[in-house]
């Protein structure tokens, strides 16, 4: 008897699967996924609240919630207190969504210290609010995801910081030196809510998800005593707000790309290459009008032209491009010195084995991200992670100052290595020689 054949229709739905298997599954049916490759009617998705309602689906989200960790929000509801009472407030939870009676609570306003220096606000939900919008985001993400340009890396899947350094340098070395440097001023907070509702809806015509949205743009901030409603902008550290910000940048990406420049987004972190000072001047030009239009704007000081070739070069994602090399930008080489400097005081007491052990985890992280830099980064920086450890050791015989001079001979480079210090210029050489083979 021959074998039974698989229909059309699950080889299609199976592949589709396939294509899309980041996608949460309690959401997306394959079905689902087989419309959405083929596009859906009109163009516009009904009935998704029940998706977005579904217990499988809050579920899921919660797991992520749990994986991610955070603080509790304004109702110091922690995690762990939340999933004592999982299935309860899950339900509670869909039968809200489901009812329209679903109000976000406030936002517990947080402030982080920025690597440049000043400090950067956090909105933080409650893990139930945290719930729903993450169970939102896995609703909606695939339906947008299906069109984002290629040239868009941030948060998305599959995508990172390693594949937008690796398409700028190919931009770089196919002669595309002239750079459009910009940096939107307060992206995250001045977004207009009217455009991304009115974007969110070309795809989406579910009544109650676009409540659902608007109600968390909307959502009241709380500041100490102090409580308002922002009129623009989603809050940073929403699960949600990556999403947002990749939709409300999507019609620059696909404009930039239909007038023909290159350029490579991570958020709102944009570069444009082009091959000549006049070209980029039109591309600025081109960005400042759209950015006008779309309610943002350039920072005056951040945004720049640049030659490539030239020395100054631009940043972009940790690193530094001049003149055809790439190295540690100087913001990311003073962050990593202060985590070292923290761990390298002359008056440490613990064992040197124990802090280099403390340091070798930093530093292995550290150069997984820029060990594709030019390699006299990693030698300046070996010599002077060597000059810390000389000093704790000069101290604890009784001399002071810094660790030179003799003390190169007292514990040479080998010293360190034998006691199993990284060394970042090694470990260059072993990726470069891998690279060759």
């Amino acid at each position: 008897m021959p074998p039974a054949s698989v229909p059309e229709k699950a080889k299609q739905a199976g592949e589709a699967r396939s294509r899309w298997e980041w996608v949460e599954p309690a959401a997306w049916t394959d079905r689902m996924l087989t419309t959405l490759e083929r596009g859906v009617k009109g163009g516009r998705w009904f009935s998704l609240i029940d998706k977005v309602a579904s217990r499988r689906v809050l579920k899921a989200a919660f797991r992520r919630v749990k994986r991610n960790n955070g603080s509790p929000g304004v109702d110091r509801v922690t995690i762990r207190q939340f999933e004592s009472n999982l299935e309860q407030e899950l339900t509670k939870l869909s039968r809200s969504l489901l009812a329209g009676s679903y109000r976000p609570q406030e936002l517990l306003r947080k402030w982080i210290p920025k690597p440049s220096g000043g400090r950067r606000a956090l909105g933080i939900p409650t893990v139930r609010d945290r719930v729903a919008q993450g169970a939102l985001r896995s609703v909606l993400e695939p339906i947008y995801e299906r069109e984002f340009a290629s040239h868009s890396y941030g948060f998305r899947p599959g995508r990172g910081c390693r594949d937008a350094l690796r398409h700028v340098q190919s931009l770089l070395d196919q002669g595309y030196t002239w750079v459009v440097d910009a940096d939107f001023r307060s992206f995250f907070d001045t977004l207009r809510h009217d455009v991304l509702l009115a974007l969110v809806a070309r795809k989406v015509s579910d009544g109650r998800v676009l409540s659902l949205l608007e109600d968390l743009l909307q959502q009241r901030i709380l500041e100490g005593l102090k409580g308002w409603t922002p009129s623009a902008g989603t809050p940073q550290g929403a699960v949600i707000s990556p999403l947002l910000a990749n939709i409300y940048l999507d019609p620059l990406d696909h404009l930039l790309a239909e007038l023909g420049f290159q350029l490579a987004r991570y958020a709102d972190d944009l570069v444009i290459l082009c091959r000549s000072q006049s070209e980029a001047r039109a591309a600025l030009a081109m960005l400042e009008d759209w950015a006008s239009q779309a309610g943002l704007s350039l920072h005056r000081d951040k945004t720049r032209l640049v030659d490539a070739t030239q020395a100054g070069g631009f940043d972009f994602l940790g690193y530094h491009f001049e003149q055809g090399r790439r190295w540690p930008r100087k913001k990311s080489l003073e962050r990593l010195k202060g985590r070292i400097r923290q761990l390298t005081k002359r008056n440490n007491g613990h064992s040197l084995s124990r802090i280099i052990a403390d340091l070798n985890p930093i530093l292995r992280g550290w150069f997984e991200y820029f060990k594709h830099s030019h390699r006299f980064t990693f030698e300046r920086l070996d010599r002077w992670i060597r000059v810390r450890l000389r000093s704790i050791l000069r101290r604890r015989i009784r001399l002071r100052g810094r660790g030179r001079g003799q003390d190169h001979v007292r514990w040479p480079n080998r010293f360190f290595a034998e006691h199993g210090l990284l060394s970042l210029k090694a470990a260059h050489a072993q990726a470069c020689q891998s690279c060759r083979r």
